[in-house]
C-alpha cells in the first residue's frame, strides 16, 4: 500500500500517482493546473468546526486525531475507494497546511493504513 503526502505548494512529482486534495477549502493562490489533481475529496476533510478548533496547534494534535478519526468513521462511503486505489498503485494526499507533521493528510494516511490492515487507527 503506497500513500504519499505532499503539500499543495510543493510541485507535483512524476511518481505521485493518483493525486487527491484532502482539504475542505481550496489552497490559496493555487490553480487547478498548478495542483494537477485527479480529484478533490473535501467530504473526507475535517469538519470546519474541527479544523478551526485545531488551528494546527501541535499541542492539540492527539485530540485532533481522535476527533478526526471519529468523523471519518461516519464517512465510510469515501474510504474504501481510497484504500483500493492505494492497494493498486500509489496515491498522494495533497494538503495546504504549513506544518508537515500535524495536518489532516498525516492523520488520514494513518487512518487509511489501519483500515486497510483491518485495524482500528491509533493516535500518535
Amino acid at each position: 500500500m503506497s500513500i504519499r503526502i505532499r503539500r499543495a505548494y510543493d510541485p507535483p512529482q512524476r511518481g505521485d500517482g493518483h493525486r487527491v486534495l484532502v482539504d475542505r477549502v481550496w489552497p490559496r493562490g493555487r490553480s487547478k493546473k498548478d495542483l494537477q489533481l485527479d480529484e478533490w475529496r473535501k467530504e473526507i476533510a475535517p469538519s470546519t468546526r474541527l479544523r478551526q478548533w485545531f488551528g494546527h496547534d501541535p499541542a492539540r494534535w492527539k485530540k485532533f486525531q481522535q476527533r478526526y478519526f471519529t468523523e471519518l468513521e461516519r464517512k465510510q462511503d469515501s474510504i474504501p475507494d481510497l484504500v483500493r486505489r492505494a492497494h493498486h498503485g500509489r496515491i498522494t494526499l495533497v494538503y495546504g497546511a504549513r506544518d508537515p507533521d500535524h495536518n489532516q493528510a498525516v492523520a488520514l494516511r494513518a487512518y487509511l493504513r489501519a483500515r486497510a490492515a483491518g485495524r482500528k487507527p491509533r493516535v500518535r
